[in-house]
């Protein structure tokens, strides 16, 4: 609701500006102008800041459970809030709306994570395109095979800062090191931003709350 008051608000200034610019004869040229750049400015502050910008945890949480009708955001409040129910429901649109197995490989992988289901998240390792992502749960699955030694070369592949960060916390943790888990859980919420800072913080506070005791 919040976000629809805004959208209208936005809106009826920008239709009140444009109206007095035409009526006061300003160019043609100019009016679009600013109609374009005030739209783009307010894309950006409602969408991309929040996606990929945001550091507060309230409200990259109030942007994403504004995308229900985007299911591709979506997943990301549902899996990091742990609503088996409403997983399954996404997943079966994503299916149907995906069909190409590159398209449907990340979400697959993820799901597979979620629920613990490492061979789902091994069938769907080959399909993705994107390179970190690919490493990253490459190295979850030798993590997961207690292959630790292996795990830490592998990640070394990966460029994302956080990617690195939270998969050394998740393979001290279960060395039982917990005081350096906390230590990379909390370098991977200080270089996340927007939807994956949320994603880790949610996880942390479940699993390593120490490492979100002074994190913002």
């Amino acid at each position: 609701m919040k976000h629809l008051w805004w959208k209208i608000s936005f809106y009826f200034v920008l239709f009140v500006v444009v109206l007095f610019m035409a009526i006061n004869d300003y160019s043609p040229v100019l009016i679009v102008g600013t109609a374009v750049m005030a739209t783009l400015i307010f894309f950006i502050i409602q969408f991309i800041y929040p996606l990929a910008l945001e550091k507060r945890v309230d409200r990259v949480e109030s942007f994403l459970r504004s995308q229900k009708n985007t299911p591709g955001l979506y997943i990301n409040y549902v899996f990091a809030n742990r609503l088996e129910d409403e997983a399954r429901t996404i997943m079966e649109q994503l299916m149907r709306k995906y069909k190409q197995a590159a398209a449907q490989a990340s979400y697959k992988a993820a799901y597979g994570v979620y629920r613990k289901d490492m061979t789902a998240v091994q069938e769907a390792v080959p399909y993705i395109r994107y390179s970190d992502y690919r490493a990253y749960y490459e190295t979850i699955l030798l993590s997961e095979d207690g292959e630790s030694a292996q795990a830490r070369k592998h990640l070394e592949s990966i460029k994302k800062p956080w990617m690195r960060s939270a998969l050394l916390a998740e393979i001290e943790l279960k060395a039982g090191c917990i005081e350096t888990a906390v230590k990379h859980a909390r370098e991977a919420l200080n270089s996340s931003r927007g939807v994956q800072h949320y994603v880790l913080h949610k996880e942390y506070e479940r699993i390593l709350p120490q490492a979100v005791e002074l994190v913002s």
